[in-house]
């Protein structure tokens, strides 16, 4: 009968494609691991992986192994954890990451009242802009949008995930009347490159009676952070497209005016993303609960939904400057 330990050192390291990796997440040393790997691998007659100087792959032998023992090898983690946890009650770290703005703006106001109700759990939060991957990099959850769901992943979905074009006051009292998105090709913009390709990303825009039109407007600016991004558009520079979450605060305050606030970019959902396992640990299970009723009680969808949220004094589409 094989150890937990071998296991959990076989399938962490086939995950990550790394014995380090694996190590990080189980508390081991490289040289644990591999070690449990090798007593595996003699204790069942097989080669599990190939391994080079810089990662390990599964052999073909290791690659039926792992879907042979992972998805039981997950409920008997989340078993012992459930029973080992206080008697079931939520407790121990629980990683989480998000986008920098949602989380400092959205998500960490909430830790006050999760840390009161919920003491024995220990909040991780690693805040950046990219997606990750669940499983292979050990995080319990993730929020944001346009995630790859992989098999054993679901999403639930708490805000629509909209961008509106924005400019400062002061930028727009030096510009003519705005009209139409002819009109705001014509303004200075502000972008981001994407991450993936490298390049300007033309983005389609959504009228108020279901009618498109593409922006594709010539930089006058580039950053490669949302928020830095933001902070361009505040000191005056021109005008750009960015997620409601990243600017409804200064929507609400005034120092940020909608352009064409008829208009806007429909990119998804926001969505919380775990693991489906039926035996999630109870701290996992606590924050989905947490952030599923906030997110209902504070209204996050009509909040972030680009056609109900606050405008304040908004120019274009008949608007007078």
């Amino acid at each position: 009968m094989e150890t937990l330990g071998n296991l959990l050192s076989f399938v962490r390291s086939a995950e990550s494609g790394s014995f380090s990796a694996a190590a990080r997440r189980l508390g081991l040393t490289p040289a644990a691991v591999s070690r449990n790997v090798a007593q595996l691998e003699a204790n069942l007659g097989v080669q599990l992986f190939q391994r080079s100087t810089r990662r390990v792959t599964l052999t073909e032998a290791g690659e039926r192994f792992l879907g042979n023992v992972e998805e039981g090898l997950e409920s008997v983690q989340a078993a012992i954890a459930d029973v080992t946890s206080h008697a079931g009650e939520p407790a121990g770290v629980l990683r989480v990451t998000a986008a920098p703005s949602f989380g400092r703006d959205f998500l960490l106001p909430l830790m006050p009242d999760f840390l009161t109700r919920y003491p024995s759990v220990i909040p991780e939060w690693y805040l950046d802009n990219r997606q990750v991957d669940l499983v292979a990099e050990g995080f319990d959850a993730a929020i944001g949008g346009g995630f790859e769901l992989a098999p054993g992943q679901i999403a639930r979905e708490i805000a629509p995930a909209h961008l509106v074009l924005v400019a400062s006051r002061e930028y727009l009292a030096r510009q003519p009347h705005i009209a139409d998105l002819d009109d705001v090709s014509r303004l200075d913009h502000l972008a981001m490159r994407s991450a993936k390709t490298g390049k300007v990303r033309s983005w389609v825009l959504q009228g108020p009676e279901g009618q498109q039109g593409t922006l594709d407007m010539k930089p006058r600016l580039l950053v490669n952070d949302p928020q830095a991004l933001c902070q361009s558009v505040l000191l005056g520079l021109g005008v750009a497209l960015l997620a409601v979450p990243d600017v409804l605060k200064h929507l609400e305050d005034g120092s940020l005016q909608r352009v064409l606030p008829d208009w806007h970019v429909n990119a998804g959902q926001i969505s919380l993303y775990f693991s489906s396992q039926k035996r999630l640990p109870a701290k996992t299970r606590a924050f989905v609960d947490f952030l599923v009723e906030h997110a209902r009680r504070e209204q996050w969808v009509q909040r972030l939904d680009a056609r109900t949220s606050v405008r304040g004094q908004v120019f274009g589409m008949g608007e007078s400057m």
